[in-house]
């Protein structure tokens, strides 16, 4: 298998050449059902049924779980549709806008979900059915992770709420697998804030059985990544259809794709983490209100949450250098995927059928990194760093 090089084709028929356990990761989002045609024959998302739309899709997936490693994961990403008028058809079939309406006579629509359910403004459901169909044909199914978008597509409707969020599943071959949790954690809510422990029912008292954590080390080391994301939706002036945002990418592939494996036996290198504890005990108050049955129990007079630094990685006695990881999209749509790959030093592959997808794809994957626009400094802040350097010794 070529690495960084996006394979023209039918997902299905492209995947069949891989060889297996090839990838350490699988990270997609197919098309969604009944929702747009993308103008190539043979896509997938134009299925008169929800049923053969999943049954399609299970089909792909089943061949990529092959070329997945034992130990490597599968984050989908996956919209759902509305029955009749919110399906992106037209009287002529499917259409290429993502606004043409269903005008055909109700008998001529994809006529139920089941035998006594009209389709008709129904929500499909479609994510949910396609990972109970995924969890039948032999994937764990680890984590529904819901992608909140805080801009979502404006809809036009009045009797239902606006469709803000999609889901990603992580699903897996086997019970154990490569993830690097410490790679994504999440900043850990101040101590004293609302979120965090209050002072108010919890005095810290740093333990020298610790290892000298307090709790200012456990709000550095971070909080194990919740599962639900919130990531804007960003404009690709490539494409003319939605695309994966880089920053939805990012999480998948620092916790999915090793950064280092072994040129060699292919093992990747695995974080040592040191794990220690701030403890903490019960204020006088707290302690007054627990005895008066005024507070919640929390099973002891002390409570100890875990604090963990990265002090090194596991090694290889093969000594043949280590390589980026390899993750693989079966749908690359606007190669996004290969875009962040790219940029955290792993390797892709990734399969599209539309080959001026690939153009487009491969455009952007070469084209160097847009550097970070810089912040710019309120007026109060950029006078107040002149006096500073001006007058070092006024004191504020």
């Amino acid at each position: 298998m070529e690495l960084n090089k996006i394979f023209q084709g039918d997902a299905l028929e492209v995947l069949k050449t891989f060889e297996s356990e090839s990838v350490h990761c699988i990270i997609t989002s197919p098309p969604y059902f009944g929702l747009r045609d993308y103008g190539v024959a043979g896509q997938l998302g134009l299925e008169k049924t929800p049923e053969k739309y999943v049954e399609n899709l299970v089909k792909v997936f089943h061949e990529a779980k092959r070329v997945l490693k034992k130990d490597g994961t599968f984050w989908l990403n996956m919209g759902d549709s509305y029955g009749g008028s919110g399906m992106g058809l037209s009287s002529k079939g499917f259409s290429k806008g993502p606004k043409a309406i269903d005008t055909r006579p109700m008998e001529m629509r994809p006529a139920t979900v089941n035998k006594s359910v009209s389709m008709h403004k129904q929500l499909l459901g479609m994510p949910w059915r396609l990972a109970f169909a995924l969890q039948a044909d032999g994937w764990i199914l680890r984590s529904d992770i819901i992608w909140n978008k805080p801009n979502p597509m404006p809809e036009s409707v009045t009797d239902r709420c606006t469709k803000s969020h999609e889901y990603i599943f992580m699903l897996t071959k086997s019970e154990r697998y490569y993830y690097d949790a410490e790679a994504i954690k999440e900043p850990t809510a101040p101590w004293n804030s609302s979120e965090g422990f209050k002072e108010a029912a919890y005095e810290r008292r740093d333990n020298p059985q610790s290892g000298g954590f307090s709790h200012e080390d456990v709000e550095k080391s971070g909080r194990n990544k919740r599962d639900v994301w919130t990531v804007a939706t960003q404009p690709c002036t490539e494409a003319h259809f939605a695309t994966f945002p880089p920053k939805l990418i990012t999480p998948m592939l620092l916790a999915g794709c090793p950064e280092f494996v072994c040129n060699k036996c292919g093992k990747p290198k695995i974080r040592i983490i040191e794990h220690k504890n701030a403890v903490l005990e019960l204020s006088t108050t707290a302690k007054l209100k627990r005895e008066q049955g005024l507070a919640t129990q929390t099973g002891g007079k002390q409570i100890s949450p875990a604090s963990s630094k990265t002090i090194g990685y596991t090694d290889c006695d093969c000594e043949a250098g280590f390589s980026g990881g390899i993750v693989l999209d079966p749908f690359m749509g606007a190669g996004t995927t290969g875009l962040v790959a790219k940029s955290l030093n792993r390797n892709y592959v990734g399969i599209e059928l539309n080959p001026e997808y690939i153009k487009m794809a491969e455009a952007r994957i070469a084209a160097p990194a847009k550097p970070e626009k810089k912040k710019r400094l309120s007026y109060k802040k950029a006078i107040a760093i002149i006096q500073e350097s001006l007058f070092p010794e006024v004191k504020k």
